[in-house]
């Protein structure tokens, strides 16, 4: 099969576009570089990057009524447990409500939600070591990946 290069862009609904785009600017450092509006000229989606997010973007578009589905998760790459900890410092300055850090299958996350429900993981490169295999909901390496 082709190649692929990589995720080019996260899409998020979102339930009002304003509010959204002042969380993400606060939380995350996010810099919209498109704006979509409808046929009456009214925006109702950006897309911009996110520091730190590499090739991938963010996108939000507004569609009323939205929220989080459950199951449905944004991980973003955090690069160890010390700065994950900058990060938790961060979300508190911002009156973002997250988790506590938590032991994952291979290492630390915090769990964060934005005004729509949506679930973001703040996950660290870092591998904390810890075997979680046996865990209920816990990872597990695959025995034959092929």
């Amino acid at each position: 099969m082709p190649e692929l290069t990589g995720v080019r862009c996260v899409k998020l609904p979102v339930a009002d576009l304003p509010t959204s785009v002042g969380w993400y600017r606060r939380v995350y450092g996010f810099a919209p570089l498109y704006e979509f509006p409808d046929e009456n000229g009214v925006v109702r989606g950006v897309a911009g990057d996110l520091p730190g997010g590499g090739y991938t973007g963010l996108a939000l578009r507004e569609i009323p009524g939205a929220t989080g589905v459950p199951g449905f998760e944004v991980m973003l790459g955090v690069r160890d447990r010390a700065a994950l900890e900058g990060w938790v410092a961060h979300l508190d300055e911002q009156g973002a409500e997250h988790s506590p850090i938590v032991e994952a299958s291979v290492g630390w996350l915090v769990v964060v939600h934005d005004p729509d429900g949506h679930e973001h993981h703040l996950y660290t490169d870092q591998r904390h070591g810890i075997d979680q295999s046996g865990r209920a909901g816990y990872g597990r390496a695959v025995a034959d990946p092929a």
